[in-house]
C-alpha cells in the first residue's frame, strides 16, 4: 500500500475524530475563516511540494560529492542521523524566532490564534525552500541527504500531532524526552513567559540542553503579540516580508521589551 496515502489517512481520521472532540466538548479551537486561510495556505505548499522536494534532494544531494567523510549505513548511523536533524531542526526553528528576517517566513506558522490540528499546516510557502539549506553541514560532515530528509519527514509528520489540545498534559513524561502537544502549546502561546521556548520538532532534549524548555502552566493566549494578522493565505504569506524590507519589523520579544518601556 501507499505509504503516501496512509500517513494521508492517519492526518485526516485525526483531524476529523478532533473536529468531533470540539463540537462535543464545546471547545471553540477552530475559525472557519481561518480554517479556511489554513486550508488555503496548505493547497498552496501542496501545489509546491514536488518543486520543494526536488530542491531538498538536489540541493542536499549536490553537497554529498564534497563530503568529508563516508558515513556507512546502520543501525546506529540512523539512530544518529535521526538525532543529528532533530539537532538541526531545534536550530533552524530557534533561529526563525531570533532572527528577523527569518521571523517573517516562520511568522505565518505562528499567526493562527486557534489551536488544532489545521494549524500544522500553516507553513510559509518560501520556508520550505529555504530550510533544507540549516542541514548542509551535516550532509558534508558525511550523513546521507536521503537519510536527513526522511528524518526530517517523519519528524514533521509526528508535529502535526502536536497541534491540538484535546491531548491534555502526559504527566511526567512532560519535558522528560519526547515533544507533547502541552509543550507544543507553549510554543504557540504569544504570553510573554512561553515567547521563544520549545523549539524542538519530535524531542524536547535539546531544550533542556539549552534553557528554552517551558511547561505549560498558565491558559495560553494562541497567535502573535500584535493580535490577528489576516486570513488571506497571499498576505500570511508576503506581507511581514513586504514589512521588513521597509524597515517595518520586529521580533516578538522586541516588541514586548519596547512596549513595557513605553
Amino acid at each position: 500500500m501507499n505509504m503516501k496515502l496512509i500517513f494521508a489517512g492517519f492526518v485526516i481520521l485525526a483531524l476529523f475524530l478532533e473536529i468531533i472532540w470540539s463540537q462535543a466538548k464545546k471547545k471553540e479551537v477552530f475559525s472557519s475563516r481561518e480554517s479556511l486561510a489554513n486550508l488555503g495556505i496548505f493547497i498552496g505548499n501542496t501545489l509546491l511540494k514536488p518543486l520543494s522536494l526536488a530542491w531538498k534532494y538536489f540541493a542536499l544531494g549536490w553537497v554529498e560529492s564534497f563530503q568529508f567523510l563516508s558515513i556507512p549505513t546502520n543501525f546506529f548511523t540512523i539512530v544518529l542521523t535521526f538525532l543529528v536533524t532533530e539537532f538541526g531542526f531545534y536550530w533552524y526553528h530557534r533561529l526563525s524566532h531570533e532572527v528577523p528576517l527569518l521571523w517573517t517566513l516562520h511568522h505565518t506558522h505562528h499567526s493562527g490564534m486557534k489551536m488544532n490540528l489545521s494549524t500544522a499546516v500553516r507553513l510559509n510557502w518560501i520556508g520550505t525552500f529555504l530550510s533544507p539549506l540549516i542541514y548542509v553541514p551535516f550532509v558534508l560532515l558525511g550523513f546521507s541527504a536521503d537519510l536527513i530528509i526522511v528524518s526530517l519527514l517523519v519528524n514533521l509528520f509526528f508535529q502535526y500531532f502536536l497541534h491540538t489540545e484535546a491531548v491534555r498534559k502526559l504527566g511526567f513524561l512532560e519535558g522528560l524526552f519526547f515533544n507533547t502537544p502541552s509543550a507544543h502549546r507553549v510554543h504557540h502561546g504569544s504570553n510573554e513567559k512561553y515567547i521563544d521556548k520549545n523549539y524542538g520538532g519530535m524531542l524536547i532534549i535539546f531544550d533542556r540542553l539549552f534553557g528554552t524548555y517551558e511547561p505549560e502552566t498558565e491558559k495560553v493566549t494562541y497567535g502573535v503579540t500584535t493580535g490577528f494578522y489576516s486570513n488571506n493565505p497571499l498576505k500570511l504569506n508576503f506581507q511581514p516580508i513586504i514589512d521588513y524590507i521597509r524597515g517595518n519589523w520586529k521580533r516578538e520579544k522586541q516588541r514586548i521589551k519596547e512596549g513595557k518601556s513605553n
